[in-house]
């Protein structure tokens, strides 16, 4: 399969066919490496590589091989590279996968063969509540989650009367429903932009308009960053509060640089969170990779985490996937983040903060925890989940 990316790292430098050949327990990494989303998926990998390099190649005490998929942000390809690994390969676990569409197609083939899953992003509605599966768990949110902080934040603040952008598509209603879901106030305009929409100057003057308490967008990637500076060529980012969600991150800050500062993000995780593992992890990274690492990266490296934890508990056997799977769902581990436990839908109880776009003490533009609106909060379908 000539769209195919591979990559099978072990602590010794051998050949694919030994390493392979010496590792016990196999993990495929499923993820968007190509085309917009790129960034996404990489930071995933390289988060989740960075602790199984800090470990020798070692998880659970136990050589591993990851093997690398690239899914091109294709739900068909997805299911048939997760079908490969599954049939041909003979992974014990899978994890990654940057974009729910994906997510949904590959948890057919997962699920009929009962295999093991760990997400470290997506997290589609329909997983988390009628379609859940006691063989999956996500060390990341469920979709709507981060836009679910912005309302609880909004309405701490006292902005009752806001104007919502998000692209016409799947996504974009599901973060308008998440900030809609601890939002009581008034959504006076709902813009639909198109997907991948690069000039924003009738939303602007849309906004001025309206004049608004508060402007909420989810725009990623290429979106958020055209819009944000055409927000602020404008004048209007110094006037009205810009409330984000999946628009403002690591990924994107090294593009937008200044243009950003005081822009609020809705987040689980960012760099500056106090926890000892969270702090051990931005070093580390900041050393391996050059940068300042995303959540994406963090969501990665907990997702090693977690099956270090597992096969760690099943004494390094990948033989006995009940071990395995109850393991995975105790979630014994150190994450990123304070205090992780699943539901039992196998999506995270966790914090919801609010980050701040400020230079760190490098003088960096960086994110800044500022508030945390939902405090050990579940997602909102896990009840849904029989």
């Amino acid at each position: 399969m000539t769209h195919r990316i591979r990559s099978i790292f072990m602590a010794c430098a051998l050949g694919a066919t030994a390493l392979l050949a010496s590792a016990q327990v196999k993990i495929g990494f499923i993820g968007t490496l190509s085309g917009p989303g790129a960034a996404l998926g990489q930071e995933q990998y390289d988060g989740f590589m960075l602790a199984v390099e800090q470990r020798q190649g070692m998880l659970g005490g136990v050589p591993v091989a990851v093997l690398k998929e690239d899914d091109q942000h294709d739900p068909e390809l997805g299911a048939q590279l997760a079908q490969n690994l599954i049939d041909k390969e003979k992974v014990s676990f899978i994890t990654g996968v940057t974009f729910s569409d994906v997510m949904m197609a590959m948890a057919k083939p997962m699920a009929r063969s009962g295999m093991l899953f760990v997400g470290s992003n997506a997290g589609p509605a329909a997983i988390a509540g009628k379609q859940c599966n006691n063989k999956f768990v996500f060390a990341s949110s469920q979709d709507e989650y981060q836009a679910g902080i912005v309302g609880r934040y909004a309405v701490d603040r006292g902005y009752w009367k806001t104007l919502f952008i998000a692209p016409d598509d799947a996504p974009g209603q599901d973060q308008l429903r998440g900030f809609k879901r601890y939002y009581s106030g008034e959504v006076v305009s709902e813009i639909k932009v198109r997907p991948r929409q690069a000039d924003y100057s009738a939303e602007l003057a849309q906004i001025q308009r309206v004049a608004p308490d508060a402007v909420v967008v989810f725009l990623p990637g290429g979106m958020g960053v055209d819009f944000i500076r055409q927000m602020k060529r404008s004048g209007l980012l110094d006037k009205v509060p810009l409330l984000t969600v999946g628009t403002v991150d690591g990924t994107t800050l090294p593009l937008l640089k200044d243009d950003a500062l005081h822009v609020l993000t809705g987040a689980v995780w960012g760099p500056d969170l106090p926890s000892p593992t969270s702090q051990a992890f931005v070093v580390a990274f900041e050393k391996r990779y050059g940068r300042i690492p995303s959540q994406y990266a963090a969501q990665g490296f907990d997702a090693a985490l977690l099956i270090d934890s597992a096969l760690t508990q099943t004494n390094g056997s990948a033989t006995d996937r009940a071990g395995l799977r109850n393991a995975l769902n105790a979630a014994r581990f150190q994450s990123v983040r304070s205090g992780f436990k699943f539901l039992r839908n196998g999506f995270p109880v966790q914090d919801g903060h609010i980050f701040i776009v400020a230079k760190d003490a490098q003088g960096r533009v960086s994110l800044k925890r500022t508030a945390m609106p939902l405090e050990a909060s579940p997602d909102g379908y896990w009840n849904d989940c029989r």
